[in-house]
């Protein structure tokens, strides 16, 4: 899997591989094309006929020698949205939108996000784990009031660690409402101390998942495998 979400957040661009050991001899349970392989187009559909409503496999394909959903990517591509109305939420969107009771400038918000771009570790946005590095490289942290009360934050990264996006929102958000200075998320940043601000997950979803050409999955797999330094 390509992005281990937490509990409650959303995905539209999940990306998932299986290894899958050869058949021995045709068992008749798995439809072939007349060339003999694997025809992934209908057992989307068959997939999809055993699936709970809230899950769906948009489409499949034999995958590259090398590839590895999580570490052959490059980028991943999360959007958080929040409403600052001051009844809340449309109960169309009560599911992936967040409730902020307090007006939000994006301005403050988008200057607070600038600090945070680039390689850093993000060990003070990150739920800490005894294993694994919390240096990462955030390509976009970006604000949008889409209208009246919605507002989209669009989060890229090479990768993220567990939590990252929803601390580095909950962070914003409080800057965003006046609470909290524009300076103070860098602060954050800089101590290494994870701070409490962490916003809800049903407000997440992960849109996708880039990956490099065929031929440098294998590579880019393990190159991502290796633990980095802020150097680096």
């Amino acid at each position: 899997m390509a992005g281990r979400t937490d509990a409650g957040v959303h995905a539209t661009g999940q990306v998932v591989h299986v290894d899958v050991a050869p058949l021995a001899e045709p068992s008749g349970r798995v439809p072939v094309s007349p060339e003999g392989i694997p025809d992934l187009d209908r057992m989307v559909g068959r997939w999809n006929r055993l699936l709970p409503g809230d899950v769906r496999v948009l489409g499949a394909r034999i995958a590259p020698e090398g590839f590895d959903a999580r570490f052959s990517a490059i980028r991943r591509h999360y959007r958080y949205r929040v409403s600052d109305a001051p009844w809340g939420v449309d109960p169309l969107r009560r599911h992936d939108t967040l409730a902020w009771n307090r007006p939000l400038s994006t301005d403050a918000m988008n200057a607070a996000a600038a600090d945070l771009l680039g390689l850093h570790d993000f060990a003070a946005y990150c739920k800490q784990r005894d294993t694994g590095t919390t240096i990462r490289e955030l390509q976009r942290l970006e604000w949008e009031r889409v209208d009246d009360h919605l507002l989209e934050v669009r989060v890229s990264a090479d990768a993220f660690c567990h939590s990252m996006v929803r601390s580095l929102v909950g962070v914003l958000l409080l800057v965003g409402d006046g609470r909290r200075t524009d300076a103070w998320p860098g602060k954050v940043l800089a101590s290494g101390i994870r701070d409490s601000a962490v916003a809800p997950a049903h407000g997440l979803t992960l849109l996708g998942v880039d990956y490099p050409p065929d031929t440098e999955l294998a590579a880019r797999a393990e190159q991502t495998r290796n633990i980095r330094t802020p150097m680096q």
